[in-house]
This record gives C-alpha cells, structure tokens and sequence, in this order.
C-alpha cells in the first residue's frame, strides 16, 4: 500500500489533492485541525476506493508537529505534501508579533521539520510535494509576511531537493495563483473567484507530477488563469 500525507487536507486545495490522489492500493494521511472538515474529507477518499486516516494536530508548534509524526508511524512514507498554510493579510505596520510567527511556524517551520523528521521512511521514488504560490515570485502590497514566507519556503526546499536527490527522493515545488476556496471570504476585498484556479487543477498538477517514474525529477509547475492574477 502507498501511504501519502498530505497537511492542510480539511477543505480547499489540500482537500482536493487528496481526492485526486486517492485509489484503490493508497492509505491517505489526512491532517487538519477541524475534525469536522477532516472526517468529510475522509469520506471523500473512502469513496474513491483508497484508506483514509484523519490526523489532527495544531503544525503551528513544534509540540504538534511532533504528535503528528507520531501519528505517522514507521511504516514507509511514498508522499508528502505540505499544503497547510495561513495567510495574514494587510498593512505591513498593522502585522502583529503573533501573526508573523504563526506564519513562519506554519509557512516555513512546518514543512522543514516534516521533511526532516519524516524522510527516512521515503525509499527512492518517493516525492515531497511543497504547495507555494506565485507570491514566491511576485509583490503583491498588503502580503508582505506571507510572500516573505513562500520565498523563504522556495529557498529551502531548492535546497533540500539536492540534498535529498542522492537518496532518490524527487522534491517538487508547486506554484499556482490564487485558488477558488472559502480563504477569500475571509480576506477584505472584492474577489472574483471566476478568475482563479479550481483547487481540482492544482491538484491535478501535483498527482503529474508525483506519478512520474521514480527517475523523472519535476522540479517545478507554476499554474495560472488565463488572465492573470486576481
């Protein structure tokens, strides 16, 4: 059986990648911290035909990082996925102590201490997919912690690529635009979710990449709508 983890595997983009990964043969490891949500993706996966787990654990803290990799076991991890992710969004002088460091515990801290911790159960062939955004690449006013925090994730996992790349395991980032997910009802503004991606393509993109022969490295796959950021 594979097992994957996937963070983040509650609602929206990560719901979708587990979805899409799921069948018959899988053991999908669905974390989340709403267990409500959780379990509704569970169901999801089951009626794909694949085994779904819901771990629940708070990644913002090292403590619950800890508990979730216990949850993992030892058995062999095929996929990782670090989707889990926040974003505070407005004036950089409004940005308070707490926001900044929830979201480099969860944006950067997060995915480095999983891999760390969890890339000696990944034999060759297996992959690490880390979930970004053009944000790594690009300026947006009112953003400022949350670009910082997927260019500081771009540096590190391009970096852990060649280190991981002599074991065999392929680290793939992702990049898409916005995503069409309930993120932008909570967010000031007018947002036309008609112009962003559908989760199910990001996911789409992330099950390419990773079902690629073991020998195939994708380094990379930036995703966008037809007109542009939103």
């Amino acid at each position: 059986m594979e097992r994957c983890l996937i963070t983040g595997a509650s609602r929206g983009v990560g719901r979708a990648i587990a979805v899409r990964l799921a069948r018959e043969g899988r053991i999908l490891l669905l974390h989340g911290r709403d267990r409500k949500a959780l379990d509704e993706s569970c169901r999801m996966v089951h009626d794909k035909g694949a085994v779904a787990m819901a771990l629940q654990a708070d990644i913002s803290t090292l403590a619950g990082i800890e508990e979730l990799v216990a949850m993992v076991g030892q058995d062999d991890l095929n996929f990782l996925v670090n989707n889990a992710g926040v974003a505070h969004v407005g004036p950089f002088e409004q940005t308070t102590p707490k926001q900044w460091q929830e979201t480099l515990a969860v944006n950067i801290s997060a995915p480095f201490w999983l891999i760390q911790k969890l890339y000696l159960r990944m034999k060759p062939g297996s992959a690490v997919v880390n979930i970004l955004s053009v944000a790594a690449h690009t300026a947006f006013p009112r953003w400022s912690s949350y670009c910082m925090s997927k260019s500081a994730l771009e540096g590190l996992t391009r970096s852990l690529r060649e280190e991981l790349r002599p074991r065999g395991i392929r680290v793939i980032n992702v990049y898409p635009q916005a995503a069409a997910t309930a993120l932008w009802d909570k967010i000031e503004g007018t947002w036309s979710k008609d112009k962003m991606l559908p989760p199910e393509e990001i996911a789409e993109a992330v099950v390419y990449a990773v079902e690629r022969p073991g020998q195939v490295q994708v380094d990379s796959i930036s995703l966008g709508h037809i007109e542009g950021n939103q």
